[in-house]
């Protein structure tokens, strides 16, 4: 019995500790230990505890002390340490793989990115330049002291849980092992599509420091995270949560059909999103290019130039585009029930005006759009949101099980 009360009680810890972490990582700027027991409910000698703990293991650091007021000691802020705790993100994509490691305040510690069309590319040939290119890093942040608690890799596919990528159609992959890779195994690699990992990454405080950067969201908040590539990406976010569904699949708005007899879509259905507002789809409608060429980011800059300057080919694709996206939105946010669509990828580039032009055809397709608050917003983490989530999904990993890292002692 009193093998199973020590347990019991390094849980309570280890749970205290996140909580304490999470609170941190959420506010919008330091916090003193009176502070930080107040918002968690702990006691203000439980708090001193676990502060000692996380100071003394380097995760949160003492700033300079304040007088509150003229009575009583000196206030001494606590604030998320830089440094020694990383996580690494990995992304493989039809335009290029690469990484970056953030460490809890949300610095980049380092990051490079190779432009590549992996387009058929052999699985096993892409991970090996994938493993090529971090490794060098990995082995410098040990020399650095830092402590690698976790890694991310973002995939254009559906992963199951048990990490396989079932499929990944603009890869040409089908029923790829993910474990049978080395770099996998040696980094303990967590898998999971793009868009889940991008949408991760637009939430505040969720595994780095939220800092005073305003959002459109709240850390617990809920939304749908729309984000057009060659394809269409989708993540249902509920209280703070990527909604993945009994096998990992949630969110895959890019093939709800908006016209049965629209056309064929790569997953072999007709009429679905990702044929008329995917970035090739695009780009093909517009007589731009076709085939392979189509999935070129240069095609789509130069969608987009075309559109600016009211070529009719352009401006119509881009038009059929937003229509299909406004249905769409519509149908999964009658079904979600959210009010907030953050729309990212290729979309970004057209700004605030096709923001707010959707967020008005949304609010008239939804159920409830008189009562919802309707908004349609670019996100607040746009540059590469995919690889940063997948460096984020490490980070959680020490969050979530500090004890798991540190000395409890």
């Amino acid at each position: 019995m009193a093998g199973l009360r020590r347990i019991n009680q390094e849980d309570l810890r280890n749970h205290n500790l996140s909580v304490v972490l999470d609170t941190l990582l959420q506010s919008s700027g330091p916090l003193s230990r009176a502070e930080l027991a107040k918002a968690t409910g702990l006691t203000k000698a439980t708090m001193s505890l676990l502060a000692s703990m996380l100071i003394d293991n380097h995760v949160v650091v003492e700033g300079e002390a304040a007088m509150q007021s003229s009575y009583g000691r000196p206030s001494t802020p606590l604030a998320v340490a830089p440094g020694t705790w990383a996580g690494i993100g990995l992304q493989i994509n039809t335009d290029g793989y690469g990484y970056i490691v953030l460490d809890l305040t949300g610095r980049v510690v380092a990051q490079e990115w190779m432009d590549a069309s992996l387009n058929g590319c052999d699985p096993e040939e892409a991970f090996d330049r994938l493993d090529a290119l971090v490794g060098p890093t990995e082995r410098e942040l040990k020399g650095l002291g830092y402590h690698v608690v976790g890694t991310g890799l973002a995939l254009p596919g559906l992963v199951t849980d048990d990490q396989r990528l079932l499929s990944a159609p603009n890869l040409d992959w089908d029923m790829v092992d993910l474990r049978e890779f080395d770099l996998v195994d040696r980094l303990h690699v967590t898998a999971d599509n793009e868009a889940n990992l991008a949408a991760l990454a637009q939430i505040p405080g969720y595994a780095t420091c939220r800092g005073g950067q305003p959002s459109p969201i709240d850390a617990g908040g809920s939304f749908l995270y729309v984000s057009t590539d060659v394809g269409i990406g989708g993540a249902l976010v509920r209280d703070g949560r990527v909604v993945t569904g009994d096998h990992g699949f949630g969110g895959e708005i890019g093939h709800l059909s908006v016209a049965l007899d629209g056309p064929a879509c790569r997953c072999g259905r007709r009429g679905c999103l990702e044929a008329y507002a995917g970035r090739r789809a695009m780009v093909e409608a517009a007589g731009i290019a076709s085939g392979e060429s189509a999935a070129r980011p240069g095609a789509a800059i130069e969608l987009y130039e075309r559109w600016r300057a009211g070529d009719e080919a352009a401006v119509e694709a881009i038009d059929r585009a937003v229509q299909a996206l406004g249905s769409a939105i519509s149908s999964t946010i009658n079904l979600m029930d959210s009010q907030t669509v953050i729309l990212g990828g290729f979309w970004q580039h057209f700004g605030d005006d096709l923001a707010e032009r959707l967020t008005k055809t949304v609010a008239k397709q939804v159920l409830a759009g008189r009562e919802l608050a309707m908004q349609v917003v670019m996100p607040p983490v746009g540059e590469r949101p995919a690889l940063r989530g997948a460096a984020e999904v490490g980070l959680r990993r020490f969050i979530d099980n500090p004890l798991g890292y540190i000395a409890a002692e």
